[in-house]
């Protein structure tokens, strides 16, 4: 039975930082990265491109941005540490896919949170799953937002339930919601 940790936090709080760096500690060379974003524009295939040189060599990479959980049980059969980075980013892609229907985007996104907490009871690794707070600011004025805002809330709550450990990164420093400090887990 794997464990779960959880980072949550906002944009540049240094949520892939502290999930990385946990990643290295404790999974060393025997780290699954599974990246959900998708290159849409040229900004942010430069992102990718620049947090693909970031990662050790010895890193495997899945980039998955749909149904990963599935994707992560055939690959993660060496693996020490599965780092997911990010949840935004899946739940953007969930909610994209399903277009208008808020209902059924909450439902898929559900389906694919399922699926994580599963395949962390599966698999004896440790997960690391790094996503956004996006509940503390404005209300979205369009319908989408508010959609994947409220999807996001909830899926976040579904992994802070199921996790050992929950932080909350606010300038870089991690706030402990759950379980112990970053510096006290074992590898």
């Amino acid at each position: 039975m794997g464990r779960l940790i959880l980072i949550l936090g906002g944009a540049r709080s240094g949520k892939s930082a502290l999930a990385e760096t946990l990643a290295r500690r404790l999974g060393r060379e025997a780290v699954l990265y599974v990246a959900t974003a998708e290159a849409g524009d040229a900004e942010m295939a430069e992102r990718i491109v620049r947090h693909r040189a970031q990662r050790p060599a010895t890193w495997r990479t899945l980039e998955q941005p749909l149904n990963v959980a599935p994707a992560i049980l055939e690959q993660a059969s060496a693996a020490a540490v599965v780092l997911l980075d990010c949840m935004t980013l899946l739940a953007s892609n969930v909610v994209l896919a399903a277009g208008d229907d808020g209902k059924a985007a909450e439902a898929q996104l559900q389906q694919e949170v399922d699926a994580l907490v599963a395949a962390i009871a599966h698999l004896d690794a440790t997960f690391i799953i790094v996503s956004n707070e996006v509940g503390m600011g404005l209300v979205p004025p369009y319908p989408l937002g508010r959609v994947y805002r409220d999807a996001l809330g909830r899926a976040n709550q579904r992994l802070a339930r199921a996790a050992d450990h929950v932080y909350f990164l606010v300038a870089g420093l991690p706030l402990t919601l759950k379980g112990g400090a970053p510096e006290t887990l074992n590898p």
